[in-house]
């Protein structure tokens, strides 16, 4: 009788993490003409100097990009990539540049591999062959030339400045310091860069100066787009690649441009979801998954009760095992986005759903979508007086990257080679399985989780947000999007709900501790196998309603921070 009465509690929303009795409590910052919302006080407040100088949001994108790079390097870069979402408010049209890294033109399939056909992990994740060819500077030059508006110098002069006056460490900086003091320590130029003489890390509240970025940003000032893949900087990076043993060359750099296309979307009850397309899994997946919570009423079953749980889950479950066959670079692989997005499937899928009893991953395969044709990582967001908006997720995967910085040149490069398919059937280090359509091919980009995500009502750009966190950023950016639309919460609010995720494999259901322990024995009882693990992704989010601008910066990493004027 007891269970049957949680039971019936939880499904009619009342099992709530304890946070909810305070609704309300978590308000967000408002503001009219403008807002920025990133991971890095300095970044933000950069972007709004931009806004307010009469830049629009592209050119104050673009300066929280290069700002980021100085003052958050486990994340922020200009040696790795990422996708960025535009919205033109004057022609109502929203385009996607896709900078993701590419394979260089050496690059093979079994690269990874040990005479034993195993995975090297140390040469697929840590060593100068697990560099992708840089896509950030790229991506964000592009942006600028077409939608921006100011002169490149004015928005990337904050940076350079930065970069050589200093900034002061942060408490977070220090302390990630600490952590990967042995990645770092693995190259002389970083080692060099974030630890005084006597080796000792950066201190909270001492000043960070790095010149030779400060060389490498005014290369890309006078020069644009040549200044970072051709010339002085482009043969300090090769230079550095090549004497350790790694295969990119000149010609990667240069024949590697940055590319727009049309986002992805979907309808979720009377909004539209828009977001990145494929190399990214993110807005296919985030899609796929809204389609089949459509059919339940979420809202009536109430905020993370166990039965909203469970639902939310059993659909990152299928999608998440359509991520590992299907998804990769379409310009190598034949992705089934229109299938995989069709409402039709989702109701396929959806009956696959046991609205009692979880399913268990081994009993879970890739849909067949063709039937129905027809880690460490950032965010930002900006909206500018205009109604012009920037989704910024870029990265450089895991902390600091390969920690490798090319000597002279103050770059951190990204060991993004990790995120293709090595030996396709085998976990990568997110635990994310990947088949064929991620196998390494020379000039291909490897697939990604990043989502940056805006959110249409009535015509009209409604709200915007995207997460760091590898595997975990695609659930993180659906949590957020119901809490708003589904669970009637502000942005804040939406921003700090405890969160929930599952990947189809491990077969696990990892749970913030926000989840009650009531909710997880429910889910346990269901089937479950629950983990509690620390905090899942960091968003950044702007909602505009009623003329005004709510931003919220996720809690759950320090640092971040939203600004509106």
């Amino acid at each position: 009788f007891i269970i049957s009465l949680c039971i019936l509690l939880s499904i009619k929303g009342f099992s709530q993490s304890p946070i909810y009795s305070l609704h309300s409590i978590y308000h967000p910052i408002i503001g009219q003409n403008g807002m920025v919302a990133s991971q890095h006080p300095e970044a933000t407040k950069v972007g709004i100097d931009i806004l307010k100088s009469g830049g629009n949001a592209v050119d104050a994108a673009v300066a929280v990009g290069f700002t980021l790079a100085v003052v958050l390097p486990r994340a922020g870069n200009i040696g790795g990539g990422g996708f960025m979402l535009v919205h033109d408010a004057s022609t109502q049209a929203t385009k996607a540049i896709n900078y993701r890294e590419k394979a260089p033109a050496a690059a093979s399939r079994d690269m990874f591999l040990d005479r034993e056909g195993r995975v090297d992990q140390a040469e697929y994740n840590q060593s100068y062959n697990s560099i992708g060819v840089p896509g950030t500077v790229a991506g964000l030059l592009f942006a600028h030339k077409k939608y921006g508006s100011l002169p490149l110098e004015d928005v990337i002069d904050p940076a350079i400045y930065l970069a050589e006056k200093g900034f002061t460490v942060t408490h977070d900086l220090a302390r990630v310091l600490l952590t990967y003091t042995a990645r770092l320590k693995k190259c002389d130029a970083s080692a060099k860069v974030f630890f005084h003489s006597d080796g000792q890390p950066y201190c909270e509240g001492e000043i960070l100066v790095q010149p030779d970025l400060a060389w490498s940003l005014r290369q890309i000032r006078a020069y644009g787009h040549d200044g970072f893949y051709k010339g002085p900087l482009a043969d300090r990076l090769i230079r550095e690649i090549q004497s350790n043993g790694g295969i990119m060359t000149l010609e990667d750099l240069d024949n590697y441009e940055a590319a727009e296309s049309n986002v992805v979307q979907g309808d979720y009850r009377d909004y539209k979801i828009v977001s990145m397309p494929p190399p990214s899994s993110g807005g296919i997946h985030l899609i796929q998954m809204l389609n089949i919570l459509e059919a339940f009423p979420l809202g009536y079953l109430g905020h993370n009760s166990a039965e909203t749980i469970h639902l939310m889950a059993e659909s990152m479950r299928l999608a998440y095992a359509d991520r590992s066959k299907y998804l990769g670079d379409p310009d190598y692989w034949d992705v089934p986005v229109e299938g995989i997005l069709s409402q039709a499937y989702a109701d396929m899928l959806r009956d696959k759903i046991d609205r009692n009893r979880a399913n268990q991953s081994i009993d879970i395969a890739p849909g067949n979508p063709f039937d129905y044709e027809s880690e460490e990582t950032t965010h930002f967001s900006v909206v500018d007086q205009d109604g012009n908006a920037v989704a910024n997720t870029y990265t450089l995967n895991f902390s600091f990257g390969t920690g490798i910085m090319a000597k002279g040149t103050g770059i951190l490069l990204n060991n993004e080679m990790g995120d293709f398919s090595a030996k396709p059937g085998t976990p990568d280090a997110f635990g994310l399985i990947g088949e064929e359509s991620n196998a390494i091919q020379p000039g291909k980009r490897p697939l990604s989780s990043m989502t940056p995500a805006m959110v249409f009502k009535d015509g009209e750009l409604y709200f915007i947000t995207g997460s760091p966190g590898g595997s975990r950023i695609i659930t993180a950016v659906l949590q957020v999007i119901l809490n708003v639309i589904d669970h009637d919460m502000n942005t804040a609010e939406a921003s700090f709900a405890p969160r929930i995720h599952h990947q189809w494999y491990p077969d696990l259901l990892y749970v913030e501790p926000g989840i009650s322990p009531d909710t997880r024995t429910l889910l346990s009882l269901m089937g479950h196998k629950v983990r509690p693990r620390s905090a899942m992704g960091s968003t950044q989010s702007i909602m505009i309603k009623d003329g005004l601008l709510f931003g919220a910066s996720d809690p759950r990493r320090p640092d971040a921070l939203t600004i509106g004027y």
